[in-house]
């Protein structure tokens, strides 16, 4: 792909941004999945019925976390409501909301006590499942840790079905190609769709100084790919782990993690702690997964004007650069109907 196709860097080293093509130019890509024939329905959606979903805390411990979710309007988008704070509006997935991206995505709105943690393996299932109005409610902004990835929300909005309602779905695009690029290197690009397609296609390359080296992955955004993806759990290096259960229980944000090695996928540079998942020609790819999946399409989730369409692609990039590039399309109102 030229240079000239990623268009308007908005953010980051534009300079640094013709070798990081480069780099990601010359990785090989793991895994294709073949385009879908049909996408999502062009009827807003939401579940059938309310469904809860319960799991150990990821930042409270052992303490047990509810999420609980219910069917909502037409129009209304995704809100989550904190059952244990009074006299404040339910809090809205959107740009508009996220108060920091330090180690993961955190919303806020109104109140600095109206907040929810970790929201990225929830919110994802926004885009990835095509579920456009739902409300969750919480007892705390400690959302649940699973052993499957975010499978176990999947399963619940499956169980609960997913119904069409009397709207049709908006889409939207951007109206040029617009690039990111971080300190690494890593870069971020949404590139427009074409008149009439109202697709995703995610390409993604990951690459670590560990065992999980180099990974590539190229797939249509639909409920197939998503929930293949939604399996893959996060991963963290061996030194963050033993951190945590040595010198970071000093720190009572550390301390109380709910990570094990079932939960995560841990690496060292030299191997695996645990064994990967999702392997694909003898080489696993659960990383590349979890980023394409369930953090990068948690950031696309947050563009809260309708069902994002084009073409992404990310290399080396994280939740940082994910937030910074939606907020400066809507900065600069780059979004357009698709």
């Amino acid at each position: 792909m030229p240079e000239s196709r990623f268009g308007t860097v908005v953010a980051g080293n534009p300079e640094r941004l013709a070798r990081s093509i480069g780099e990601w130019e010359s990785q090989p890509v793991d895994s294709e999945s073949p385009a879908a024939p049909t996408g999502f329905p062009s009827a807003q959606t939401s579940i059938g019925r309310p469904v809860s979903v319960t799991g150990p805390g990821t930042f409270f411990g052992r303490a047990q976390q509810t999420l609980a979710f219910a069917p909502a309007p037409a129009a209304s988008g995704w809100h989550f409501v904190r059952n244990d704070v009074r006299d404040v509006l339910p809090l809205p997935v959107s740009i508009d909301t996220v108060w920091t991206t330090v180690r993961n995505i955190v919303l806020c709105s109104g109140s600095p006590h109206n907040y929810m943690r970790m929201v990225e393996h929830i919110v994802a299932l926004r885009v990835g499942m095509g579920l456009d109005n739902v409300t969750i409610r919480v007892d705390s902004g400690d959302p649940p840790l699973f052993n499957r990835g975010s499978m176990d929300l999947v399963e619940a909005v499956e169980n609960a079905g997913l119904v069409e309602q009397p709207a049709a779905a908006s889409c939207v695009t951007v109206k040029e190609p617009v690039t990111a690029v971080a300190p690494n290197g890593g870069f971020l690009a949404f590139l427009p769709a074409e008149p009439g397609d109202r697709s995703l296609h995610v390409d993604c390359a990951i690459r670590f100084k560990s065992a999980i080296g180099s990974q590539r992955i190229r797939f249509p955004v639909n409920r197939d790919t998503f929930r293949y993806g939604a399996l893959a759990r996060t991963n963290a290096p061996l030194w963050q782990v033993l951190y945590s259960k040595t010198i970071g229980l000093i720190f009572a944000d550390v301390r109380n993690l709910g990570y094990n090695f079932r939960n995560i996928l841990v690496h060292s540079r030299w191997g695996y702690v645990n064994n990967p998942q999702m392997y694909h020609n003898g080489k696993p790819l659960e990383a590349a997964w979890h980023r394409a999946t369930l953090d990068l399409l948690a950031a696309v989730a947050l563009i809260d004007k309708g069902r994002f369409c084009g073409r992404i692609v990310s290399y080396k990039a994280g939740h940082a650069l994910d937030v910074i590039l939606v907020r400066e399309i809507y900065r600069r109102d780059l979004l357009t109907a698709a």
